[in-house]
């Protein structure tokens, strides 16, 4: 049976637990777990990190832990029983580990370490704590590391920043909102500003001397040395080396490494200097040889410096190494280093180029107890302490030192009677009074043991060594008197066996008999004579002669006069003896009782650290004075009393301080000492106001703390020892002194009078006597005391007197005192310091200080429990402080920023904590205190004055720079009081602002308050860690809900005031919902149908709800706010809402708008956060763009979407799209002068120049993207403009830039882009994509396999179709995403242009793939029974035709396909396509060759063979088979005339063969002969194989044209060059115009048959890349490589494809996929007119209209010849060839009526964009007409993809909108003689794109339109086409009027002109 649990409540779970049992719950080790029930065995809970999931887990698997429940029952929470540090560290690190991992995913490898190993530590500390086997010291150290290293986690990982007291994290409900401030503001400050320390400390490490010629023994002497005063700092560290240049104890660490201690921060100067002195140990020379003698001597060696500056950068602890330099001249050894630092370089020379003092140097800061804490290493392992020379800048009480240091200056010595200068040695001793040496008194320098005696360094020769070497002798207090120190001179003889000669000797007394010690400074010794060390045995001989120069007597001046001289430097510094003979007489004043009053008089002069020293003694010595004689010396007493207390206000002594508290606790004893402390007070205070002089005064006042402690324990020492006698004497003698205090503050002074100046003074130190009257007084009695002292200060004073921020002070301190928290005590002190706060706060003055009192006063409010008290206090507080704490708040965020760093972070402290006092406050209120408060308004205006100000001040809290972004816990408790508050006043908002009484201000305020507050960034629970979100939830629930509960309500009591806020607030609450909370939705959505019922109500529409919708939710969703489930919760909340309203019709409108707004702009959010630039991004925007255009007539958005589509090219290099998009603004634009507005990065100016800037950029891109043609358009428009203000110099620059567009065309190449087809299907697709098909254009040399690899990187979670059959329902409804790529060819519009002879390749190539509109692709598939003999009897071709939305290029890469039309090409069809090509081909080739346009003849030997090979092998003689047989002509009677032409196409083959080899034998090489001749048999074979022995008439009469004539004298001439009969033409009927050009074949056919394709074609495998007829994608298309070999339309690839033979029962079937595409052949391509051979197959989304015809069909289909490849163009053309003609741009005619007239179609042929008649019947064309490309489009240069063109340059509108007709063609275009009827063809209405560049039919200003715009009016004369085979000139035909009827197209939407 499941029972609760009592006791077993939390536990941790030490295993993994799966949970496959039934109910069972799954836990991990670690987890933590809140039990529920038990039941035998068996827990029944759940995990605190999930507490959804409960379930059952086994009690052997949990470790149980205490914990507190509170909320016992349902809802009760655990809060574990352990320490907060354990409980903080535990769920810290749980959220540091899912952040930890990221860090690896996110590749910040240094962060993810260092919070690996920072993460151990805390593990290990944990442990540490968890153990409790630490003292409380240790313990505490342990959780200040915690805490510290959680806290930099934190900083780390940007999280946020913990309040904490004593370690422990503090919630914010314990304590007040101030307090919580204060300790956030605490840990903010010690984080961002660390405090400077003012103590600093160096550390050595002595690792080794390098150099190539050591071999003796090294001292290393180190020590601190200031330039600027040319005087040491510091110690020596001294280190011993050996022979090898490293230290002697190695295992030592204490003698290597050092820690100089105690230097001030002003000794880290760039003067200050690390010095270091080498001595070595050895002979006298150093490169003496080895003698007998064994003497070693200390001599220099070298000195190395370096600056402390250069270490302040250092942040470990770097290895130096230091150059060591040696002098040039020894007697200079005792200033090497002044020289070294001065570059003295004459003194000085390096020892050795490879010598170097390697050392480790590191600075480190902070008391020295905190370096053992953080640096533990270095004083476990051992380190020598180096002190300051004196004391350090502090002087701690309890130090101990006594340390005499002597330096060793220098000498004077005669020769002693001999030649040369001695080799002096000086050797120093420590002697006691007795004469026995101090054993171990001696000390070279620390690091090393003190020794007892110390020798010198030797100079050689020099009777005047300096040394200026310093040695330290720490002798004990206790021996220093009698002792002396004894300096003994040797010579060392190199000679005589090195013996070391004594000659002399010098002693110094270390104290003197008075008790003084040996006085500081430098000491002229005598030397005495002496040569033998007995004499020197007995110290009392020589202790009674003079031992200084300076102290013989005025007889002794024999001794003076002596030459010889020792010179010392002496430095004390102890902390018990004194050198100061004053303080010793004052200390022995009993001595000498008439000294006394001279000995207090100069205890002022004494130096502060003598009196420090002697504390105690000295103030014992003052009160005993005082005692015994306060008559006569008690004033002079009191003053040495206030110079000492006051000498310890200084920072150098203030740790004194306690010192002087323990003596009066302890150690005083002056129980009658009061009434003279009291007396001599009084009387300074009384004669404040009469003195002249007020500093003394002041000195007193500075005093009083300590006078009154010195007063308190007196008269408790008296009461104790007398039963607390003269009580009353003692209290009158108190008020007495108060009131003269309170006397001399009453005093009001002008200006900044001296008197205001003690009165400042006193108020200063006044609050420190609090504490000391609260010994003898009660609380009440000192709060009355206060309250009158305070209270007799002048009320008003000037503003620059001093006098007013020492009162505030001096509250402050009052606030602070224990005096203060009594509740007793602070109802009596409230009012005074209620009212100087707030005539202060009124003023603006001194609001820091201002702003710690109420902090301060606020802080304790919270910790008292008794209400009454609190709420009395609360009360007071309001009404003299909240109004003008919200005013003041107002006035410090309302100023404007100061400029120094400094004064900014004062006002932002300023503002924060009155922020938190306001909070406070708010806090503390109750229902009660509200109902006050607004009950003290006395008018409406005084409410709502109120009520805005809180407002207000609540906006200001909530901006996201009121307190540091890692302030969360602040920000939370200060949305809990906000919301709080706004609840308790929102009833005063609908009593006092409604119905009559409405006020929209407040209102206004109210909604713009409580929006912003949900909005807040700290309030997004979602963006939080879950474990942070519960903590939040359960301590204050989800607020934003709270508060649009309560914004709902609100608005619901509005009514018909509501409308005052429409459209004002829905922005603010469209953002709110889009806040990502179910429940916030659900409540404020309906707001927006509230808002549609009452415009509705006011205007009939809801015009302004929707415009006010749309413009805001796109500057929303760009934010990233908003999602797809908001869009449906919209859509239903609001459908569901209007269900049965009377406008419903009209808000379903509204809502499905808005709802597709949001589907496009998530899309372009989503695109928008790729990285790079793709396809995905451009299309979404151009969806989007399109979308406010077209369906919300957004032009501001319009435009705002055209910039950054704009921006995109660019940033993608296409820059034909990037000009396409930005003429989309221009074309808002006129040439007008009127002003525009400043508008994204356009400045103010006119329109005219707006767009004329517009026109260069689009003409420079232009000309980037190679897309020149258009460029000449608009330069042609642009100089129109500028000839028209006869703006000559820019029309110049112009027309030289329409120039040298027009050399661009004729000298650089340009590559053809692939097209292909894209299939998006599945619903995963974005909204723009997802199951529509679009064509893009590829980029250059892109190929399929490269174009497939790009749209699956963009689309990963693609799949590829690898069929191109349309794909079902079930792909269309798929949760996925499916790619369907093929490629398609394009099919131009511009047939004009392509069909004119000599128009230049370059020319044609640009109308071949730009403007294009429709795109096809062909099927291969077998009908019927199949032949496997000849697989053409059955070969159809399925071909579909797509039609685009726009044409390519334009505003994007790719546009979606509007229409589908398939139609089927029979057999025969087919196979006329075939030979039509090659023929065209073949003349294309002669052409060239003839024309010398190829250098080699190589391809025209290829094609020859290919052909001429195939034709003998049975390729032709396939078609025969298939065609020419009479079952097939029996059974096909309808195809008589295409059997008929087949055969005519295949013997002109056979002419241009022969035409061809005769061409070929003119120019062929002799190598190549036998392959000619070859060829010509081949011929003749051929021939006969066809039947042929001589041509039929008609072909005879057929003249093969070549476009560049051969020769040709004129673009008209009709050049026959096969038949002299070339004029007469055979007409002949063929009711079908052929394309020239199919792209596509099926690769499921069988070899056989594509080898004899192969051979009908005339194409072998070898030479595929060569014939390259017609390319055809196969069934791999969709990953093959585009370049493989592609064959004829009708015939099948080669078998290398290896593609699966076509099943029989799939002869019909449309799933045969796609080829890919070949390298294109250069010509103009046609769909095929319908037929009744050719079948329409519907679409098979049922679009059931016909196949689009092709208005052309009367025209043949032209191969184009590509520009010659660039090594053909310096070869100079024939002068046979015809001249090349400029690009066909149409030419400038007279204008001719209104310009608007003259706008008609860009495009440079009579064909246009709007429907128009054909110009002639269809007719068959003759096979020798067509130009060719031949064989250079297979040049490596020329096999890539051209730059595209722009589809709106070549289209118009007016033809549509006129009604009139387009007129027809001039060209002569003959009738076929076999032709029943004339035929008319014409194009299906296009409706125009809705971006066309020239939209407007008139300019705003009466300008000419330019030529480039204008259309020749109908009587102008086209170009004449020239004339071709089998065509007659004829006049033109008679137009059917049947085809004048016009598709009606849709007009476009109308437009204002842009005002941006």
């Amino acid at each position: 049976m499941w029972l609760p649990t009592e006791q077993d409540k939390y536990g941790v779970v030490l295993a993994n637990f799966r949970g496959t049992v039934q109910n069972g719950l799954p836990l991990e080790i670690g987890d933590t777990v809140q039990i529920l029930e038990k039941c035998e065995g068996w827990y029944r809970g759940f995990v605190l990190k999930n507490p959804n999931a409960k379930g059952i887990f086994p009690c052997s698997y949990i470790h149980l832990k205490a914990a507190d429940i509170k909320n016992k029952g349902q809802f009760e929470t655990v809060v574990p029983k352990e320490d907060t540090v354990i409980t903080e560290m535990t769920s810290t690190l749980r959220d540091w580990g899912t952040m930890w991992k990221q860090l690896y995913v996110k590749n910040e490898g240094d962060l993810f370490h260092r919070l690996w190993h920072v993460m151990n530590e805390i593990l290990d500390l944990r442990r540490q704590v968890l153990l409790g086997h630490l003292t409380h010291d240790r313990m505490k150290d342990v959780k200040q590391h915690i805490t510290a290293r959680l806290d930099w986690g934190n900083e780390q990982l940007c999280l946020d920043l913990v309040p904490r007291k004593d370690f422990s994290m503090v919630d914010p409900d314990d304590i007040s909102v101030t307090e919580l401030y204060r300790l956030m503001e605490h840990r903010h400050r010690k984080k961002e500003t660390p405090v400077p320390a003012s103590t600093h400390h160096l550390f050595v490490h002595m690792k080794s001397l390098m150099s190539s010629n050591l071999g003796e023994e090294l001292e290393v002497f180190f020590f601190i040395y200031d330039s600027r005063e040319n005087r040491p700092l510091s110690e020596r560290f001294f280190v011993k080396l050996n022979k090898n240049g490293v230290p002697k104890s190695p295992e030592k660490t204490e003698r290597q490494c050092t820690l100089f201690v105690d230097l001030g921060s002003g000794d880290l100067r760039k003067d200050v200097y690390i010095v270091v002195h080498i001595i070595r140990i050895g002979r006298m020379g150093a490169g003496e040889k080895k003698n007998t003698c064994s003497v070693q001597y200390r001599r220099p060696y070298g000195c190395a410096v370096v600056s402390i500056a250069d270490l302040l950068t250092a942040d470990s602890k770097d290895d130096h190494l230091l150059k060591v330099y040696a002098c040039n001249t020894e007697s200079d050894w005792n200033q090497i280093h002044e020289n070294i630092i001065k570059k003295v370089n004459s003194r000085y020379n390096l020892s050795g180029s490879n010598t170097g003092l390697a050392v480790a140097l590191q600075l480190l800061h902070g008391d020295i107890e905190q370096l053992r804490r953080e640096y533990m290493a270095i004083f476990t392992r051992g380190v020598s302490i180096t002190r300051k020379l004196g004391f350090s800048d502090v002087i701690m009480p309890g130090e101990m030192r006594n340390d005499l240091y002597i330096t060793l200056e220098k000498g004077e010595f005669d020769k002693g009677g001999k030649t040369v200068a001695r080799n002096v040695e000086v050797t120093v001793y420590a002697l006691d009074m007795d004469g026995q040496i101090l054993r171990g008194h001696v000390t070279a320098g620390s690091g090393e043991p003190g020794a007892d005696e110390y020798h010198t360094f030797v100079l050689y020769h020099n009777n005047s060594p300096r040394w200026a070497e310093q040695i330290k002798l720490p002798i004990p207090v206790d021996m220093f008197r009698g002792s002396h120190v004894r300096f003994e001179f040797r010579h060392c003889s190199t000679k005589d066996k090195g013996e070391k000669k004594l000659f002399g000797f010098s002693f110094v007394p270390l104290m003197q008999e008075d008790g003084r010690t040996l006085p500081d400074g430098t000491h002229e010794l005598i030397v005495h004579k002496c040569e033998e060390n007995a004499s020197l045995q007995d110290c009392a001989r020589y202790l009674k002669l003079p031992f200084s120069k300076a102290n013989l007597p005025g007889n002794n001046q024999a001794v003076k006069a002596t030459k010889e001289s020792f010179w010392i430097t002496s430095f004390l510094c102890s902390t018990k003896l004194t050198q100061n003979g004053d303080m010793l007489d004052l200390l022995k004043w009993r001595a000498h009782p008439e000294r006394i009053s001279d000995s207090l008089s100069k205890l002022k002069e004494i130096d502060g650290s003598e009196i420090v020293k002697f504390l105690q003694d000295t103030l014992d010595t003052l009160f005993g004075i005082l005692d015994e004689s306060a008559q006569r010396h008690g004033l002079k007493v009191f003053d040495c009393l206030v110079h000492i207390i006051n000498l310890l206000q200084d920072s150098k002594f203030e740790h004194f301080k306690p010192v002087m508290d323990t003596y009066i606790e302890s150690h005083f004893a002056g129980a009658l000492s009061y009434r003279d402390l009291i007396k001599v007070l009084k009387w300074y205070v009384d004669r404040i106001i009469e003195a002249e002089h007020q500093e003394h005064i002041q000195q007193v006042l500075k005093a009083t703390e300590y006078i009154f402690k010195y007063i308190v324990q007196s008269r408790r020492l008296f009461a104790l020892a007398t039963g607390n006698q003269n009580e009353e004497e003692f209290r009158c003698c108190m008020h007495e002194l108060f009131m003269s205090i309170r006397f001399f503050l009453s005093r009001k002074s002008q200006g900044t009078s001296p008197v205001t100046h003690t009165q400042a003074v006193f108020l200063r130190t006044f609050p420190a006597v609090y504490g000391e009257l609260l010994k003898l007084f009660t609380v009440r009695e000192v709060a009355t005391f206060v309250r009158e002292t305070l209270g007799s200060l002048p009320a008003t004073t000037q503003a620059d007197c001093p006098l007013e921020a020492v009162k505030l002070q001096c509250i402050a301190k009052t606030v602070e005192s224990q005096l203060y928290t009594n509740p007793e005590s602070r109802c009596i002190l409230l009012p005074v310091v209620l009212r100087l706060l707030q005539s202060h706060m009124q003023e603006q003055k001194d609001l820091v200080m201002c702003g710690h009192i109420l902090t301060s006063m606020l802080s304790l409010i919270r910790r008292e429990d008794t209400e009454a008290a609190v709420s009395e206090e609360v009360d007071l507080i309001v009404d003299s402080l909240l109004g003008v704490l919200l005013r003041t708040i107002l006035e410090i965020s309302n100023r404007p920023q100061s400029t120094g760093s400094a004064m900014r972070m004062q006002f932002q402290d300023v503002t924060g904590e009155f922020v938190a006092c306001l909070l406070a406050l708010l806090k503390q209120m109750k229902d009660k205190h509200y109902q006050q408060l607004l009950q003290s308004f006395t008018s409406k205006d005084e409410l709502r004055d109120f009520l805005l100000q809180l407002f207000t001040v609540f906006r200001i809290l909530i901006r996201p720079e009121m307190f540091p972004k890692d302030w969360t816990v602040m920000r939370l408790v200060t949305n809990n009081v906000i919301i709080t508050t706004v609840l308790y006043l929102s009833d005063a908002l609908r009593k006092n602002f409604l119905n009559d009484k409405f006020d929209y201000k407040v209102w206004d305020s109210y909604f713009y308050l409580s929006v912003i507050f949900i909005n807040q960034s700290c309030l997004q629970l979602e963006t939080f860690s879950p474990s942070k979100r519960k903590k939040i939830l359960e301590k204050y629930g989800d607020m934003r809900v709270m508060m649009g509960c309560e914004i709902f309500s609100m608005w619901q009591n509005l009514g018909e005031h509501k409308l005052n806020f429409i459209p004002a607030m829905i922005g603010p609450f469209l953002e709110v919902t889009l806040v990502p909370q179910p429940d916030l939705r659900n409540v404020m959505i309906p707001i927006f149908h509230d808002m549609m019922d009452w415009e509705q109500r006011r205007s009939g529409n809801f015009k302004q709800v929707e415009a006010k919708l749309i413009d805001k939710l796109d500057s929303l969703m760009s934010e990233g706010k908003g999602d797809e489930t908001y869009r449906e919760l919209f859509n239903s909340i609001l459908l569901k809402k209007i269900e049965r309203e009377t406008w419903r019709e009209s808000g379903i409108s509204l809502i499905a708008t808005v709802t597709r707004l949001m589907e496009r702009l998530l899309d372009y959010r989503d695109c928008m956060k790729l990285g790079e630039v793709d396809g995905k991004k451009i299309g979404c925007t151009v969806s989007l763009l399109n979308f406010y255009k077209t369906e919300l007539n957004k032009e501001e958005m319009y435009i705002r979407y055209i910039h950054k589509l704009y921006d995109l090219h660019m940033k993608a290099q296409n820059f034909t799209e990037a000009s396409y998009t930005l003429l989309l603004y221009d074309e808002l634009l006129e040439w007008s002068e009127r002003p525009l507005r400043e508008f994204l990065n356009y400045p103010m100016q006119s329109e005219w120049q707006r767009k004329e800037y517009l026109h260069l950029t689009i003409i420079q891109n232009f000309d980037r993207g190679k897309c020149w043609e258009n460029g000449i358009l608009l330069c042609r428009e642009l100089a129109d403009q500028y000839e028209s203000y006869y703006d000559y110099r820019n029309l110049s620059k112009m027309r030289m830039m329409e120039a040298s567009l027009y050399d661009k065309i004729m000298d650089q190449q340009r590559l053809e882009p692939e097209f292909f087809r894209v299939g998006f299907y599945g619903k995963k697709f974005p909204f723009f994509l997802r199951n529509k098909e679009f064509v893009c254009r590829g980029h250059d040399y892109e190929r399929l396999e490269a174009f497939q690899q790009r749209m699956l990187s963009e689309f990963p979670h693609a799949i590829a179709m690898q069929h191109a059959n349309q794909p079902d329902q079930t792909i269309y409804q798929a949760e996925a995403q499916y790619l369907q790529i093929y490629a398609v060819t394009p099919i131009p519009d511009s047939q004009d242009v392509l069909q004119r002879d000599g128009v230049p390749d370059n020319i044609k190539s640009f109308y071949k793939v730009n403007n294009i509109w429709r795109f096809r692709y062909d099927r291969p598939f077998h009908k019927g029974t199949k032949d496997k003999e000849n697989e053409f009897k059955s070969l159809w071709v399925e071909r579909t035709t797509l039609t685009l939305v726009q044409s390519l290029p334009g505003i994007s890469r790719w546009f979606e396909v509007e229409k589908r039309e398939l139609v089927e090409v029979s057999p025969l069809e087919n196979a006329i396509e075939v030979i039509e090509n090659k023929n065209l081909q073949l003349r294309t080739l002669i052409t060239q060759c003839q024309t010398r346009q190829m250098q080699n003849i190589n391809p025209l030997t290829m094609c020859l063979n290919g052909v001429i090979d195939a034709a003998v092998n049975g390729g032709l003689a396939r078609y025969q088979e298939a065609f020419f047989v009479k079952d097939y002509i029996m059974n096909h009677p309808e195809d008589g005339d295409k059997i008929g032409r087949l055969r005519e196409l295949m013997f002109e083959q056979a002419q241009i063969l022969e035409f061809g080899l005769a061409v070929h034998e003119k120019f062929v090489p002799q190598d190549m002969r036998p392959l000619h001749k070859k060829l010509v048999d081949q011929f003749h074979l051929m021939k006969s194989s066809l039947g042929i022995q001589e041509f039929p008439a008609y072909v005879r009469a057929s003249p093969i044209h070549f476009p560049n004539g051969s020769p040709r004298t004129g673009r008209n001439s009709m050049p026959n060059i096969l038949s002299p009969e070339g004029g007469r033409v055979v007409p002949r009927r063929s009711p079908l115009s052929y394309p020239a050009v199919n792209r596509y074949s099926s690769s499921s056919l069988s070899s056989q048959a594509s080898n004899e394709v192969s051979n009908i074609t005339g194409q072998s495998e070898s030479s595929d890349e060569v014939f390259n007829m017609q390319p055809s994608p196969s069934t791999s298309s969709l990953s093959s490589n585009h370049s493989a070999s592609p064959n004829v339309t009708s015939s099948a690839p080669s078998s290398a494809r290896g593609s699966p033979q076509l099943s029989e029962k799939h002869k019909h079937g449309r799933e045969n996929s796609c080829l890919s595409p070949r390298e294109r052949p250069c010509s103009a391509i046609f769909p095929n007119p319908l037929d009744p051979t050719q079948r329409t197959i519907p679409h098979p989304a049922g679009d059931s209209s016909l196949p689009r015809s092709d208005p052309n069909i009367s025209n043949p289909d032209k191969v184009v010849r590509l520009a010659p490849s660039s090594w053909s163009l310096d070869i100079p053309l024939s002068d046979s060839v015809g001249k090349q003609v400029c690009p066909p741009v149409p030419p400038r005619p007279p204008y001719s009526g209104s310009p608007a007239k003259n706008i008609r179609s860009q495009s440079p042929g009579p064909a246009s964009r709007s429907p128009q008649k054909t110009c002639a019947p269809p007719f068959t064309p003759s096979p020798t007409e067509c130009q060719s490309a031949g064989l250079v489009a297979n040049s490596p240069v020329l096999s890539g993809s051209y730059s595209s063109g722009i589809s709106s340059l070549s289209r118009c509108s007016v033809s549509e909108a006129s009604g009139t007709e387009a007129p027809a063609s001039d060209h002569a275009l003959p009738t076929s003689a076999s032709s029943g009827s004339d035929e008319l063809f014409r194009r299906e209405n296009k409706t125009p794109p809705p971006y066309s560049v020239y939209e407007r039919n008139n300019p705003r200003r009466p300008v000419p339109l330019p030529h480039s715009l204008s259309i020749p009016p109908p009587s102008t004369d086209a170009p004449p086409i020239p004339p071709k085979p089998h065509q007659l000139r004829s006049g033109k035909p008679d137009v059917d009027p049947r085809r004048l009827e016009q598709v009606p197209r849709p007009r476009p939407l109308p437009r204002k002109v842009s005002q941006l």
